[in-house]
């Protein structure tokens, strides 16, 4: 199977994520919009093109500003239509080329709107850097440097105990996994997420079933616990609450299966 662009797994990813905090189903979500539930299925891990409007109404749903969702839809639209993928113009004939000359070919295009919505809101779906369209020359290109917004709500020790989605620590480029995912013994995944922006760490899930939990913990602070109380939270991702400006050398998850067998815990 083909491994998807990043940026259209970083907006299946934000699309589950809104999804998760609806509550509904696949099935609810089909009576709810004019999209069926195999293709919402779909559009949720990234093995079909969301419908921009798919993406509106999903937002609609959770209460949630569109914006940053819309940024992610625009650069992974580029990448299904082809657009990120336009060839460079073709080489200059060799000989001596007048200063002037050299300046007009090596000129940036000019961003297309889309482009400068999505740098605007953040939207580096990877930890690569985002490079600017039309900057071809042999010199060694200069990555952009995305605009956090909106900015974190949280550093450090205020982030303590918050949810890493509320405060925008979890966006796309501003978390990454602390360690490698571990399976447990149930079939559950549970990793740590860490955010250099918000000097931040939490768990995160999934696979999980009813009744399962999943606790982030360091010593000297009190841990933070998620518990995987519905069957729609047993699709979706789920995080602990943050433990904010740790030290993130003794961090360690810990799986809580439910039926309370012993729990498997993991250091970062």
């Amino acid at each position: 199977m083909t491994t998807p662009a990043p940026e259209c797994a970083a907006l299946a990813e934000g699309l589950r994520a809104v999804r998760a905090r609806t509550g509904l189903s696949l099935a609810a979500l089909a009576r709810r919009t004019t999209y069926s539930k195999s293709s919402w299925e779909r559009y949720l891990n990234g093995k079909l093109p969301a419908p921009r409007q798919a993406v509106e109404a999903l937002c609609a749903m959770a209460g949630e500003p569109p914006g940053r969702l819309l940024a992610l839809w625009e650069l992974a639209d580029a990448e299904w239509s082809g657009r990120a993928r336009s060839t460079a113009p073709p080489p200059a004939a060799p000989g001596p080329v007048p200063p002037e000359a050299a300046r007009t070919a090596t000129r940036p295009r000019r961003l297309r709107p889309w482009y400068l919505l999505a740098l605007g809101a953040g939207a580096a779906v990877t930890t690569a850097a985002l490079w600017l369209p039309g900057q071809t020359s042999g010199r060694t290109a200069v990555p952009a440097s995305p605009v956090l917004d909106p900015p974190p709500g949280c550093r450090g020790e205020a982030c303590d105990g918050k949810d890493p989605d509320a405060m925008a620590c979890g966006l796309p480029g501003r978390a990454d996994a602390f360690g490698p995912p571990r399976r447990t013994r149930t079939g559950a995944h549970v990793e740590i997420r860490y955010s250099t922006v918000c000097a931040a760490a939490w768990g995160r899930v999934w696979h999980a079933r009813v009744g399962d939990a999943v606790e982030i913990s360091v010593p000297g602070a009190t841990p933070r616990r998620v518990v995987i109380r519905t069957p729609a939270d047993t699709r979706v991702y789920r995080f602990t609450p943050m433990l904010g400006g740790v030290h993130r050398a003794g961090l360690r998850v810990c799986f809580l299966p439910a039926g309370g067998t012993a729990r498997e815990c993991h250091p970062a």
